[in-house]
């Protein structure tokens, strides 16, 4: 069966692209009954022709002439499957296991979410768009047979790619690479990329993220369907109206024979269809550039297209989980891959860097003055979640502190290892109290930044003692000649700047402090170490009360000393 190339191609090859008609081969179990030979053909070729399809009135020539079919870039490479659904109106087979290969009607489940979650959610941010998920059924269908008959994992990500034709001007457009490879594997060129088709350079800007999982991957299948929904009703469309429908699909091809397929299927999912299990949906055949024998787009191969009569093959018998069938085995020209350019052999497992994350906490704490027990640590990963090795990732420190790494620098790059892990140099929280930030991230790709918060907090003695150990005696009525001094440390180091509290144990009598007026204070005192951890008590006074008084020093963090005070008589 044949693939559409593209607006371009297809209305250079094909000239009136509207009008083309094409064989195709229908089950005999489809026919309706009563219909002659004569009539079958009739109402074929009517489909074929497209003037319309149960419950739609199909497109005209919309995709000429018209500036406002495509207000940005379409997402995908503009080739699509171009076979039609059955004459008859789908309905779910009887018994206990319906769907399979044979019926068109089966939608896997894990698809078929896909489109009613992305329906669902832009119901309720885009109420005005009326988008039908029957819609994305008929685009997930003709754009790559509803990712390969839900060839896909739990999470909804595609078992292996989904690649269009390389868009190198060999019959399709000219784009040269916009992602570095990220998404399609291409360092020269741009590829679509994923079930729904998107051109790495179309989903950095609609992208989203269908499943909540923070990534945005047009190789998932929930991602992808919200990402083709918010793109079909960009611009304020209304998909209730038939003149924004047909827009909505001609911005995503601007193509007629497109609109008249997509609105083809749209009509027959509206009639009814049902959900098959994951890998047992209906497969297309294979098509130009996604592994079709007889060489891609780059292989000087000459694959059929509009105005080459060719029919529609039987669709392939899918594969059973975990053993797939001969025509899917790599290398194996022909096979119904749709993942290769280059005669039927796939892509490989993608290895280019897909996403930087973190690997354990994202939150650190240390005391001014010492080391952080840990380092922030990342993981670059592909699409699949296999840590890519040899990957550049910079580690910059932001904040007012004076934190840095070792060596002192505030930025350092750590290649990622085998398993594809970086760990930021040990970091150095500084004598300075306060947060800071460290990020991440991949210089000259777009991965995104991980950030991690970091904490400093004021040092905190573990230890506090007299500088000296003489005995603190005054006469009464007189002041004390000699002043205390105390020594915070911490781990046997200094600690600077932190809060000592000196309190009398006596609040009514014996010795005290004075206020500038000579009055006797009796209150605790607040008293601040020096950067040599040293901080000294006020002159004190000894009152006409002979006595042994206590005087209490306690830093912060609880260490304290106690210093006796004796007035003689």
């Amino acid at each position: 069966m044949a693939r559409y190339r593209g607006r371009h191609a297809a209305q250079q090859k094909a000239g009136k692209a509207s009008g083309h008609r094409r064989r195709f081969q229908l089950s005999s179990s489809r026919y309706r009954r009563g219909l002659g030979g004569t009539a079958i053909a009739a109402v074929v070729m009517a489909a074929l022709t497209a003037s319309q399809a149960p419950g739609v009135e199909l497109g005209g020539d919309h995709g000429k002439g018209r500036s406002d079919a495509a207000g940005d870039r379409s997402p995908g490479d503009d080739s699509y499957e171009t076979q039609l659904p059955p004459l008859e109106s789908p309905h779910p087979p009887e018994g206990a296991s319906p769907g399979g290969s044979g019926d068109e009607s089966g939608i896997p489940a894990s698809v078929l979410k896909a489109y009613k979650d992305a329906a669902k959610s832009l119901a309720s941010r885009t109420p005005g768009c009326g988008l039908r998920w029957e819609l994305l059924a008929g685009i997930g269908k003709v754009e790559s047979g509803q990712a390969r008959g839900g060839a896909v994992d739990k999470d909804g990500t595609t078992l292996r790619p989904i690649l269009g034709p390389v868009l190198n001007g060999a019959g399709f457009a000219n784009i040269k690479d916009t992602d570095g490879g990220r998404w399609d594997g291409d360092t020269r060129y741009d590829r679509a990329v994923g079930p729904m088709q998107f051109i790495p350079s179309t989903w950095d800007r609609w992208g989203a993220d269908g499943n909540g999982d923070g990534r945005k991957d047009p190789n998932n299948v929930y991602d992808a369907a919200l990402a083709a929904g918010q793109y079909l009703c960009a611009d304020g469309r209304d998909l209730s109206a038939k003149a924004d429908l047909d827009r909505a699909i001609l911005s995503y091809n601007n193509s007629d024979a497109y609109l008249r397929t997509v609105l083809a299927w749209f009509a027959y999912y509206r009639e009814g269809t049902h959900s098959v299990p994951d890998t047992e949906g209906p497969l297309l055949p294979t098509s130009p550039g996604l592994g079709e024998s007889g060489g891609g787009p780059d292989k000087g191969g000459s694959p059929s297209g509009p105005g080459k009569g060719t029919s529609p093959s039987k669709p392939s018998e899918p594969s059973k989980p975990g053993k797939p069938s001969e025509s899917d085995k790599p290398g194996n020209p022909g096979g119904g891959g749709g993942d290769g350019d280059d005669g039927g052999t796939p892509s490989p497992d993608p290895t280019a860097p897909d996403a930087i994350v973190a690997d354990g906490t994202k939150s650190f704490s240390a005391v001014a003055g010492e080391k952080f027990a840990k380092s922030p640590r990342v993981k670059v990963e592909t699409s699949k979640g296999k840590g890519v090795k040899g990957v550049k990732v910079d580690f910059a420190i932001d904040g007012a502190t004076e934190a840095s790494f070792d060596g002192g620098a505030k930025k350092a790059t750590v290649t990622t290892d085998a398993k594809g892990f970086a760990e930021a140099p040990g970091l150095d929280a500084g004598a300075k109290a306060g947060s800071f930030t460290v990020h991440a991230s991949v210089p000259g790709k777009k991965l995104g930044t991980v950030d991690f918060t970091a904490e400093v907090a004021a040092a905190e003695a573990d230890k506090l003692e007299r500088t000296s150990e003489v005995v603190m005696s005054a006469p009464k009525n007189s002041a004390f000649a000699l002043p205390i001094e105390i020594k915070a440390t911490r781990k046997g180091e200094p600690v600077a700047n932190t809060a000592v509290t000196a309190k009398l144990d006596n609040t009514t009598e014996g010795p005290h402090f004075e206020n500038d007026k000579g009055e006797p204070v009796r209150t605790p005192v607040k008293l601040t170490t020096n950067e040599d951890g040293v901080a000294e008590v006020g002159k004190l006074f000894a009152d006409d009360k002979p006595g042994d008084y206590t005087l209490t020093l306690t830093a912060e963090g609880g260490a304290t000393v106690t210093v006796k005070l004796t007035i003689t008589g």
